[in-house]
């Protein structure tokens, strides 16, 4: 099989019914090289694939250069609203922008001014994350992201700082153990509060529904129930995403610490906890997101009745989000 398709647009070039075809999918969308696209290269992208669209291609375009430009574009623009993503809200900025956060949220000895800080920082960048890759295919008003970034806030601090005061408080905890757990703390308290931000940033979409296409990508109609699909897959994306973040680290890092070279040179702690965090984040992300589809597909029995008939096709498709 060529490594490059025949161009199909608004398509993947893998096959997105398979695990497998989906991180090779996802791997594009996160690839870091798109952050450093010029608006001129993003407008040739535009063009060209405007170009195919209306059959006026110029002669000699080959399907590589289109892939190439779909790619960019799907990088960048958001699919509903066709606005450019700001750049550390990019699924292909997540890595580079978040991992300072994680390696904030990572560091032992937290204080309780600190837990609250980098929780605040993280939950402020997923919120931001979310809204710019939510499901727009029905406006909402701004005034709801904010009420949205003050829940999931409110609900990652708690849970954090609630943990920690628990973990303070278990007196029979050895204090190697206990600086152990504490270490442990940011993943439930990080999971459970993406779970409310992403709710919390689109519920507008469980009120208002999104719309479902058929195969010719046409408006069938809104759906509240293809909303609440969509939430549920991006929400357990969000549980997973963390796992290896949040625990890997952690562990990696009690064995690393022992090691007489990082003991005689405490310095490097945080170079090699930052990198450590890194490689994680750089598996997880693709991993988590790679669980369901964008554009995923929903039989029209499960969705209302007014939607089934207005359709004679079985299966229609929804943007989740990522």
């Amino acid at each position: 099989m060529s490594e490059f398709p025949p161009f199909q647009y608004g398509k993947s070039r893998f096959n997105q019914e398979t695990f497998l075809g989906r991180f090779r999918h996802f791997l594009d969308v996160i690839d870091l090289s798109t952050l450093f696209v010029s608006e001129k290269r993003l407008q040739e992208c535009i063009k060209l694939l405007d170009g195919f669209k209306q059959g006026t291609l110029p002669p000699g375009v080959t399907d590589a250069e289109l892939w190439q430009a779909q790619k960019i574009k799907q990088a960048i623009i958001h699919p509903d609203t066709g606005e450019k993503i700001l750049m550390p809200f990019r699924m292909s900025g997540f890595i580079p922008f978040g991992t300072p956060v994680v390696v904030g949220l990572l560091l032992p000895n937290q204080t309780m001014a600190s837990t609250i800080f980098w929780q605040w920082l993280n939950q402020s960048h997923n919120a931001c994350v979310n809204y710019s890759n939510r499901n727009a295919s029905k406006p909402a008003p701004f005034y709801k992201f904010f009420q949205g970034y003050a829940g999931a806030v409110t609900s990652a601090v708690s849970i954090a700082v609630g943990l920690n005061v628990l973990i303070q408080k278990a007196n029979r905890l050895s204090p190697t153990t206990k600086l152990l757990v504490q270490r442990f703390v940011p993943f439930p308290a990080v999971a459970s509060a993406n779970i409310c931000n992403v709710v919390l940033m689109r519920h507008t979409e469980l009120s208002d529904g999104i719309e479902v296409l058929d195969d010719s990508g046409q408006v069938v109609g809104t759906s509240k129930v293809a909303a609440k699909h969509a939430l549920m897959e991006t929400a357990l994306t969000r549980v997973v995403m963390p796992m290896p973040i949040m625990v890997l680290p952690p562990m990696i890092m009690a064995v690393l610490e022992k090691l007489p070279l990082l003991q005689r040179r405490p310095r490097l702690v945080l170079p090699v906890h930052s990198l450590v965090c890194l490689a994680s984040f750089g598996l997880a992300l693709p991993l988590a997101i790679s669980l369901f589809p964008q554009m995923s597909q929903i039989s029209v029995n499960q969705l209302e009745p007014e939607i089934a008939m207005a359709t004679d096709c079985k299966i229609l498709t929804y943007n989740k989000g990522l």
